[in-house]
């Protein structure tokens, strides 16, 4: 898998722009290839950049960003802008993701990983390398069944596998986790866990019901958040 995701940043504004380089920067699986506050500028220098999403304010002179966008031939779009009557025309286009200023870098950050999703397929790829308490440790997709935030420290993940092991994946986020686990077989259902689909036995609109034993021998009962329901709905 390839873990950077190259993107061109376009806005008129150069405060906005400043402001979105400097949250792309925050972001690890981001690589900006070039900035630009000139529509027009960007598609003379078009033919000579190589990158995989262009991220575009809406609203801006001479061209916007709308326009921009249909001249972009195999590459993704993130519309980033304060006008909310544009969402309907940017999904139109097949846009990958819609943010209405002010940006926060957590949405920000969801977009790209819904960008790499699609311009970085995964599902070829059997495993990942982590630190963890035990050392390198590698973790084949195929037994990892649950993951959440370590109670001791919120940087660190439990991974639950296969015939009961449990390893800490140390100072791992779970949104990096969700960029590199298939996406078919995987989903984050609130904001401290995440499960492979194939450990769920029975869901209701806020809760599911594991094939997992805890302690006591009970089937292990998750929440499944407002915020994460619909990709989880999609998936099953």
């Amino acid at each position: 898998m390839i873990s950077k995701l190259k993107c061109v940043l376009l806005d008129d504004e150069m405060l906005g722009l400043k402001y979105l380089k400097m949250l792309c920067e925050q972001i690890e699986e981001v690589e900006i290839v070039k900035i630009y506050d000139n529509p027009t500028l960007f598609l003379e220098e078009l033919p000579l950049l190589e990158f995989d999403v262009a991220i575009l304010d809406i609203n801006m002179p001479g061209m916007d960003g709308l326009s921009v966008a249909q001249l972009l031939v195999n590459k993704g779009v993130i519309f980033v802008t304060a006008y909310k009557e544009y969402a309907l025309e940017a999904f139109e286009i097949e846009a990958i993701d819609y943010i209405a200023k002010p940006i926060k870098k957590e949405r920000l950050h969801k977009a790209i990983l819904k960008a790499m999703r699609q311009f970085k397929p995964v599902d070829d790829v059997s495993f990942i390398t982590i630190n963890s308490n035990k050392g390198k440790a590698l973790l084949h997709f195929s037994d990892i069944l649950y993951i959440k935030t370590n109670e001791i420290d919120s940087r660190d993940k439990d991974v639950y596998l296969e015939n009961n092991q449990v390893v800490i994946a140390k100072n791992m986020s779970l949104d990096k986790f969700v960029s590199v686990l298939p996406n078919s077989k995987f989903c984050r259902i609130n904001k401290g866990e995440l499960i492979a689909l194939r450990i769920v036995r029975f869901f209701s609109h806020d809760e599911i019901t594991t094939t997992l034993k805890t302690v006591e021998g009970k089937p292990l009962e998750l929440t499944l958040g407002m915020t994460y329901k619909t990709d989880f709905l999609e998936k099953i």
